[in-house]
């Protein structure tokens, strides 16, 4: 089975990188790229790791930073995949011993 993958945002090393030390030094470049975005968002954008990224904010965070795409994401293949899950089901019915439901009988119980 194929490792799950998953990812590191380096934006904020790359900024430093090139001498951005404050989240809203890229407001004004973003702007003249056609991207406008709040002082918060971009401070989310530097700070968090984004889980969606539209490709035009992408392509203007790489022309203002002069990177690649490598050096702003860095793809990582994450340990356990399905095996870790298999182990987490496994290991939630440890301790649980005899106590398991029982399904429900009808006996008949008001029928004549």
């Amino acid at each position: 089975m194929a490792p799950r993958l998953d990812y590191r945002w380096h934006l904020r090393k790359v900024m430093a990188d090139r001498g951005l030390f404050q989240t809203t030094d890229l407001i004004d470049p973003l702007a003249k790229r056609g991207v406008s975005l709040s002082s918060s968002q971009v401070y989310r954008l530097v700070t968090e790791r984004p889980e969606r990224l539209s490709l035009k904010v992408l392509m203007a965070l790489l022309d203002i930073l002069d990177c690649s795409m490598d050096e702003l994401i860095e793809p990582v293949a994450v340990a356990g995949g399905a095996a870790a899950r298999r182990r987490k089901a496994v290991g939630a019915e440890a301790g649980v011993g005899e106590l398991r439901p029982k399904r429900a009988r009808i006996d008949g119980v008001g029928r004549p």
